[in-house]
């Protein structure tokens, strides 16, 4: 089902977790469901001590370390926002974003740790959105990888063209 370390995440989040009608710390779980997406759980729970049920929606946490060395929770609508910019008047759907931000935060979640840093998480979004179009990747390239001079720019096109190239060969 969640690999370990989301366990581990998990049972520290259930450790906080108190009735909200009695506020008693004891629930017994009656029902538990994966979503749909598979990155959450929800679970239908009874408390111990007032008998009344409640549900709990279960997701593991994952922490971004940015360049300044300060924290965030991750969040898949700042990944989409990064995208738009980059796309905007291009023919990219918000749907595509969409994908793309969830491939993105499923190939982080891969790595295995609940904190990443945002360098990481860049590099996820270059390849992805290379194969989505060609010109939102050098925007975000450009902005990413800090491009400084004219020369950045054409080394990177030329890798695209020599890319291309190959790709058409085979």
């Amino acid at each position: 089902m969640f690999p370990r370390w989301q366990r581990r995440c998990l049972k520290a989040i259930l450790s906080y977790m108190h009735c909200p009608f009695c506020r008693h710390s004891d629930s017994r779980v009656i029902d538990s469901r994966v979503s749909d997406d598979g990155q959450s759980i929800r679970r239908r729970r009874e408390c111990q001590e007032c008998k009344r049920r409640f549900s709990t929606l279960e997701t593991a946490s994952l922490t971004v370390i940015k360049r300044s060395g300060t924290s965030e929770v991750f969040s898949r609508e700042k990944i989409i926002s990064g995208l738009a910019k980059a796309c905007q008047g291009r023919p990219v759907s918000e749907d595509d974003l969409a994908r793309l931000a969830q491939q993105v935060e499923e190939t982080v979640r891969q790595m295995g740790s609940s904190q990443i840093e945002s360098h990481e998480i860049g590099l996820a979004i270059l390849e992805p959105l290379r194969a989505l179009d060609q010109i939102a990747y050098l925007r975000f390239a450009s902005v990413y990888s800090n491009f400084d001079s004219l020369d950045d720019f054409d080394e990177a096109i030329a890798q695209l063209r020599s890319d291309a190239r190959e790709e058409s060969a085979q």
